[in-house]
């Protein structure tokens, strides 16, 4: 099946979405609970913790991948700092979300903090599991809009539903989905030279990470 990009969302994407029971819980309780070794990890929300479930091999080569990408790029190309799962982003003060990557440009490390990041990260990448289907194309969506984080890209990686959606926000302060160049790729905005392939999601093998990151960051030998 082809990958898809930049288009709705359709009933079919929603037919495998597993229901996970929240817990009710104090932020400093959920610190508390959270143990990333024991396996329990998740977000607090409006006094509520999600729990995460497993993720599949596919997810996790995925956020592999787009961490190498964008740390070497960052590398090659010096200007932002990349984040990856089990650092916590406070893009609103009732939720203490745990993006699968994100990125803050230096500009605005002034927001950082020991344990997390407070207010709208420069990009904040989600990457669908089962569970997360209405979180991250509703939920997330939302308040990664409301909360004026620039690009949100979303990636489905599950098998017969794979598909990138790259969103940027508009002088209106809305997501409009990029549309893929003739080339198929997606690129972003704010990021110069860095683009998406939808390709990615179904080889069985992972890109070369340092080739990519050097053609996007236009340089042609890795400096000392």
């Amino acid at each position: 099946m082809a990958s898809k990009t930049a288009t709705r969302p359709t009933t079919s994407d929603f037919e495998d979405e597993v229901t996970v029971d929240t817990i009710p819980m104090s932020y400093e309780d959920f610190l508390e609970w959270y143990d990333g070794d024991a396996g329990r990890r998740g977000e607090w929300v409006d006094g509520e913790v999600i729990p995460f479930m497993m993720t599949s091999d596919r997810h996790a080569r995925v956020v592999t991948i787009l961490v190498s990408l964008l740390t070497n790029y960052f590398l090659l190309r010096p200007g932002g700092r990349v984040f990856g799962q089990s650092f916590e982003l406070r893009s609103r003060s009732l939720a203490a979300r745990e993006p699968d990557v994100f990125v803050v440009f230096d500009a605005h490390l002034d927001r950082l903090e020991e344990m997390r990041f407070v207010g709208a990260a420069d990009i904040v990448v989600e990457v669908i599991s089962r569970d997360s289907v209405t979180r991250d194309r509703n939920v997330k969506h939302a308040e990664y809009e409301a909360s004026g984080i620039p690009e949100y890209w979303l990636i489905d990686p599950r098998t017969g539903r794979e598909r990138i959606d790259l969103f940027q926000i508009d002088d209106r302060g809305n997501y409009r989905a990029a549309q893929a160049h003739h080339d198929g790729r997606i690129y972003s905005s704010i990021l110069p030279g860095v683009w998406l392939d939808p390709t990615w999601l179904s080889r069985d093998d992972m890109p070369n990470v340092i080739r990519l990151a050097m053609q996007m960051a236009n340089v042609s030998t890795i400096p000392d």
